[in-house]
């Protein structure tokens, strides 16, 4: 793709399943959610203290019974907890969650014809942290006659978005990314 095309979620995502980075990052959340000691012993403790188990006449009912009432009965909750896990690890700042966003960052890049970022996102803790901090000796170093820049929180989120677009189109930047409404990058 040339640098002048708007790269889109789909683009990051299609070449992400072409190049098999999908099914690896499925099979690592996989074998941590197989490793996840609390996971494990929380689905235990459901099934042991399950009402189908502990019912009289348990005993009676055919394997394929008990089963089939077991995963009524528990595939929901424990199917929840494996979720909220599994979340866990795509979002946490390290680890799995880290080299998500740096695989993604890294596609992006190479589909846009930019170069990676020189600092990852480890070196930045808070983007806005950074952002405050340049706002701050902008504001020191500027003078009487300059207008104030507004601060993110001043903006709305679409003003904000035409106002970056707008800048990049006047200044020649093809890497403009129009959000739909709603939408996060």
């Amino acid at each position: 793709m040339s640098s002048s095309s708007v790269i889109t979620p789909e683009d990051v995502l299609e070449s992400l399943m072409n190049d098999g980075t999908i099914d690896a990052l499925r099979l690592k959340i996989i074998n941590q959610l197989k490793a996840n000691e609390e996971l494990k012993s929380t689905t235990i403790k459901m099934a042991e203290e399950s009402r189908v188990l502990n019912t009289p006449g348990a005993e009676k009912q055919t394997k394929r019974e008990l089963f089939d009432a077991l995963r009524q009965e528990l595939e929901g909750p424990v199917l929840e907890k494996a979720s909220k896990s599994v979340w866990e690890l795509i979002l946490e700042k390290d680890g799995l969650g880290k080299e998500i966003n740096e695989t993604v960052e890294r596609v992006f890049c190479r589909l846009s014809g930019r170069e990676p970022p020189l600092f990852s996102s480890a070196n930045v803790e808070n983007p806005m942290d950074i952002e405050k901090e340049t706002e701050t000796k902008e504001n020191k170093n500027s003078s009487k006659t300059k207008p104030k820049k507004r601060s993110l929180s001043e903006v709305s989120p679409s003003e904000g978005i035409d106002e970056v677009e707008t800048t990049k189109k006047k200044q020649g930047d093809s890497s403009v990314l129009p959000l739909e409404s709603g939408e996060t990058p």
